[in-house]
C-alpha cells in the first residue's frame, strides 16, 4: 500500500492475487495448485503470484500451471513489490528463484494489522533452519536461521499493541531467537524487553522446540500474567528409535521432563505438540510406544500429521515405507487420544475464571489457556475480558451468563509484568 497498492474489495475485482505456499505436505502441495484454480474461475483477468515454500522448492512446476505470471522464492520475496511495480524487462521473467542460504539477515515485512481482520497479529521474530531432520524440507527453502533484531521487535510490538490486545510471536525455529552472533540475549530476555517496554497486554508463542524450553524461559511465562499460558512443544514421535531416525535432537525422556516442568508451574496452561505417525520404518510397537507416551503426558491438544514423503529428503529415500491405510488409522488413533485429552481439560475449566481475548468471529473469544469460549453476550472484538465458564460446548467452552468483566489492563496504562 505504501508504493500506491491498495487492498482489493474481493477476488473477483483483484488486478493482482499472490498466494503464499507451503510445502511441508504433498497436501499443502495439492492445496496451493487449488487456490490456484479457485483465482483462474473466479477471475480469469488477475494476474497470479505464488511464493513462499513451494515456489522455492519447484518453481518450473508452478511455473507452468496456467495463469501463474510469476513464481518467487523465499529467497526473493522481499522484492515482492519491485516486481509487480516495475516496467523493466527484468522483472517480468516468470520465476525469481536463488539460493535462500546465501541470505544471513532476517527479513520480513512490517507487520501493521492482523491479517483477514483478525484481532491476534502474528509477528514473525525468526525466519530458517539450522537442524537437518530427515523428514523436512523446510531447511532447504527456508535457508539458515536468523533472528530479528531486539529493537526491531520491541518497536514492532510497541506499534502493535497500540490496536491489538494479544501479539503472537512465531519463527520457524522461534526458540532459537538471538543465537546468531551480534545478538547477545534469548528468548527469555527478548520477553523481559517487551514486558518491561511495550503495552502489550498478552503476548503468545507459537511454538518452541523441546529443548529451547529452559528453566529461564518456562519461569517467564509462569510469573508473568501478560505471556499466555500456552506451550506448544514439537513431539513428532514417543519413541526414541524413531526420534534417532528421524535425526531429531532430544530423546523422549529429556522432553517428557521439559513438559511435566511446564505442567508443574503452569497447572492450567494449554500444552499442545505436533506429532507424525507413519514415518518410514515405524513399527506397531514403536508406534504403540509413541501412543503411551501420549497417553502418560498432560496435554490438552494435538496436531497428528500422517508422514508425507518430500522430494530430496533423507526420509524419501528410506526403506520400509508404512502403508498409507495403516497410517490413516494410527493418525485417527491419535485424533481420537487427543479429544479425550482435550475434553478432560476443557472440564476442569468449568467454574473457572479465564481471561479472554473476543475474537472477530462474534460471540466468540480465545482463553489464555487456548480454549474456544462462546460468549454469553455479544462483545465487540479485540478486547480482554475475564469471562467465567459455566459448562462445555462440543468443541469449546461457554460462558456462565452475567458474570463476565473486561480486564483491568488498558491501553492506556502498562500493565505489571
Amino acid at each position: 500500500m505504501r508504493q500506491g497498492c491498495q487492498a482489493a474489495d474481493g477476488l473477483n475485482s483483484a488486478d493482482l492475487v499472490i498466494l503464499n505456499s507451503c510445502t511441508v505436505t504433498s497436501a499443502a502441495d495439492h492445496d496451493l495448485r487449488q487456490a490456484v484454480r479457485r483465482v483462474r474461475r473466479a477471475n480469469p483477468a488477475a494476474r497470479i503470484l505464488v511464493t513462499g515454500c513451494y515456489a522455492q522448492r519447484a518453481p518450473e512446476e508452478l511455473a507452468g500451471l496456467a495463469g501463474v505470471t510469476w513464481v518467487v522464492g523465499n529467497s526473493h520475496k522481499a522484492q515482492i513489490p519491485d516486481l509487480v511495480l516495475s516496467a523493466t524487462a527484468p522483472y517480468h521473467s516468470r520465476i525469481h528463484v536463488g539460493d535462500v542460504f546465501a541470505e544471513q539477515e532476517f527479513m520480513a515485512a512490517p507487520v501493521e494489522h492482523a491479517a483477514g481482520d483478525r484481532t491476534r497479529p502474528n509477528l514473525k521474530i525468526q525466519d530458517g533452519c539450522n537442524n537437518r531432520c530427515t523428514f523436512c524440507i523446510i531447511p532447504s527453502v527456508r535457508g539458515p536461521s536468523r533472528s530479528a533484531k531486539p529493537d526491531e521487535v520491541v518497536a514492532q510490538v510497541r506499534t502493535l499493541a497500540a490496536r491489538y490486545r494479544e501479539v503472537v510471536l512465531s519463527g520457524i525455529n522461534l526458540g532459537r531467537w538471538g543465537r546468531e552472533p551480534g545478538i547477545r540475549m534469548r528468548l527469555a530476555g527478548l520477553l523481559r524487553r517487551l514486558l518491561a517496554e511495550t503495552d502489550v497486554e498478552r503476548i503468545r508463542l507459537s511454538s518452541v522446540e523441546p529443548m529451547d524450553l529452559s528453566d529461564d524461559l518456562l519461569g517467564l511465562m509462569a510469573s508473568s500474567p501478560r505471556i499466555a499460558r500456552h506451550v506448544h512443544a514439537p513431539l513428532q514421535s514417543g519413541c526414541d528409535s524413531v526420534l534417532r531416525r528421524m535425526r531429531r535432537w532430544y530423546r523422549a525422556s529429556h522432553y517428557a521432563g521439559r513438559i511435566l516442568r511446564a505442567r508443574e508451574w503452569m497447572p492450567d496452561a494449554a500444552i499442545g505438540a505436533d506429532v507424525m505417525v507413519g514415518f518410514p520404518g515405524e513399527t506397531e510397537a514403536e508406534f504403540d510406544e509413541t501412543r503411551r507416551f501420549i497417553v502418560e503426558l498432560p496435554y490438552t491438544y494435538l496436531h497428528v500429521f500422517t508422514y508425507s514423503e518430500r522430494p530430496a529428503t533423507p526420509a524419501a529415500a528410506m526403506l520400509d515405507s508404512v502403508p498409507t491405510p495403516v497410517r490413516k488409522r494410527r493418525n485417527r488413533v491419535l485424533r481420537e487420544l487427543a479429544a479425550a485429552k482435550n475434553l478432560e481439560f476443557r472440564r476442569r475449566m468449568v467454574g473457572q475464571t479465564l481471561s479472554v481475548v473476543t475474537l472477530e468471529q462474534e460471540g466468540i473469544g480465545l482463553s489464555d489457556n487456548y480454549l474456544k469460549v462462546e460468549l454469553a453476550t455479544p462483545r465487540q472484538p479485540n478486547l480482554i475480558v475475564e469471562v467465567a465458564i459455566g459448562g462445555l460446548t462440543p468443541h469449546a467452552l461457554h460462558e456462565n451468563r452475567g458474570r463476565s468483566t473486561l480486564s483491568p489492563f488498558s491501553p492506556a496504562r502498562r500493565p505489571s509484568n
